[in-house]
């Protein structure tokens, strides 16, 4: 509900929103926000060569609204767990600030954020206890209700 929550105040708040948004959880916060006029950055963990656009895609698309981006070649057709990576460093580089809404702790996404802190980027994560261990390497927690004041909008 929190993920929602946050993807409605990106939505409302007018804040452009980079993304692979490849996980189902991801895609359901993609159609949110869609639902906008704020742009947004689609970066698919594969070539954008052959790719079908969801017809949600196509207003924003010809609305100069969405952007597709992708640094893979042609022949790059489908996602793996190590473009996904480097999708995710490309999108990272990218932003001014990193949302990350949750982690396990041990896992890969902590891992990056842990990487993201050490270039010196933000990282802002949900105010949640499930989110301690972002916490304690350096997210700034927030709750979605206080996202303007958080972004210094």
């Amino acid at each position: 509900v929190k993920t929602y929550d946050l993807a409605r105040a990106l939505r409302d708040a007018g804040v452009t929103v980079i993304g692979g948004f490849q996980a189902p959880m991801e895609r359901e916060c993609l159609d949110l926000l869609l639902r906008g006029t704020q742009p947004v950055i689609v970066c698919p963990a594969r070539s954008l060569d052959n790719m079908r656009l969801a017809p949600a895609w196509k207003k924003p698309l010809s609305e100069g609204r969405l952007l597709l981006l992708s640094p893979f070649e042609a022949q790059v057709r489908r996602p793996t767990a190590e473009l996904a990576q480097v999708r995710n460093e490309l999108v990272a580089t990218l932003a001014d600030e990193v949302l990350i809404a949750y982690a396990d702790p041990g896992g890969k996404t902590e891992a990056f954020a842990r990487t993201v802190l050490g270039w010196g980027k933000p990282v802002l994560t949900l105010d949640s206890t499930d989110n301690a261990g972002l916490v304690t390497l350096g997210a700034r927690p927030f709750e979605a209700g206080q996202l303007a004041k958080t972004l210094g909008r």
